[in-house]
């Protein structure tokens, strides 16, 4: 009796003891499989961002360093710099923390801290700084399938050596959303309590927060920093689904259509405006704008003529190679980007 309860006993502790050294092997398994990912990531990543030279564009993280064991993995750099020479382009960032579910590596998160430089030929530095910056990116087997973008807090100033003066822009919250819809790009836009302030510049610029939900053709690629067509926005076409801003105290626009862009930078298209308290927003621009105190005051008087006499109006505006009509009078004109 008592040779049979050993014996079993015996058989029992075997099995514990095998299951006890099959989870050490997953275990020990498990962390050579991540550790080895971690290195061979940071040796293809260090490879990527010094190939290629004859392209121009350089970036560099110096720090480079995968953690998150044992369930996230994740990139963190102690800052970012990208030198883009053909296209006369250059910029700083602050340190980078990213992190994937190692089950779901195709879904990360990241955000970056402040401050940020971009210089740009000819001679404009864009500063920024922000709160918050935080990011998801969801790839697929071509590369960026979508991702989405918050930052709270920025602040940020523009100069240029065309002119003497610094623009300062200030914005509590925004949002940029992007995704490859086939061959073209959806891009969606939020932003909440912007301004701009002119350096020694008396004017008041109003205070706006609005939205943008518009397609590009065929720039999807954008969103893996690719141009088949290599010329960026020029020839590019698409379709406003709406813009919205939006100056407090009933101060409302709406904006829908399609547009393009020609090869010089021209803008064309066929745009839906609605406007919401007329008055009130000619009294706003002409306050930043006074030097076109005529045309708004005409753009206004014909607004209310449309509208039958009502301080809300719904008119169609053609745009030519960048000449605003408004029914058959130019009420302006936009430059070329």
């Amino acid at each position: 009796m008592a040779s049979s309860s050993e014996g079993g006993y015996s058989g029992s502790g075997r099995k514990f003891w095998l299951l006890g050294i099959g989870v050490a092997a997953a275990i020990a398994l498990y962390t050579a499989g991540w550790f080895y990912a971690a290195n061979q990531l940071q040796s293809r990543l260090t490879a990527l961002l010094g190939r290629n030279p004859e392209s121009g564009v350089t970036v560099d993280c110096p720090d480079m360093a995968f953690r998150g064991f044992p369930f996230r993995i994740g990139l963190f750099c102690s800052k970012v710099t990208v030198d883009d020479k053909p296209n006369g382009l250059s910029a700083t960032f602050g340190a980078l923390r990213s992190a994937a579910q190692v089950y779901a590596p195709w879904h990360a998160v990241w955000e970056m801290d402040g401050p940020a430089e971009i210089r740009a030929t000819p001679g404009i530095t864009l500063s920024a700084n922000w709160e918050k910056l935080q990011s998801s990116i969801r790839t697929n087997l071509t590369g960026v399938d979508r991702t989405s973008t918050l930052i709270e807090g920025i602040t940020a100033s523009l100069f240029s050596t065309l002119t003497p003066k610094k623009l300062d822009l200030t914005a509590t919250r925004s949002e940029i959303h992007l995704r490859q819809n086939g061959r073209d790009l959806d891009a969606a836009l939020l932003f909440e309590n912007a301004q701009a302030k002119i350096e020694g510049d008396p004017r008041q610029l109003p205070v706006l927060s609005g939205s943008a939900d518009l397609t590009l053709v065929d720039k999807a690629g954008y969103l893996n920093g690719k141009d088949e067509s290599g010329s960026g926005p020029y020839g590019a076409k698409g379709e406003l689904r709406h813009v919205v801003l939006d100056a407090g105290d009933g101060r409302v626009l709406t904006l829908s259509g399609p547009f393009s862009i020609s090869d010089e930078g021209l803008l064309s298209g066929n745009f839906r405006v609605e406007v919401e308290k007329i008055a009130a927003w000619s009294e706003t621009l002409i306050a930043a704008i006074p030097g076109q105190r005529n045309a708004l005051g005409l753009a206004a008087s014909l607004l209310k003529s449309l509208g039958e006499g009502k301080d809300n109006a719904a008119v169609d505006l053609k745009v030519k190679d960048g000449v605003v009509m408004l029914s058959f009078i130019p009420i302006g004109a936009i430059p070329p980007i």
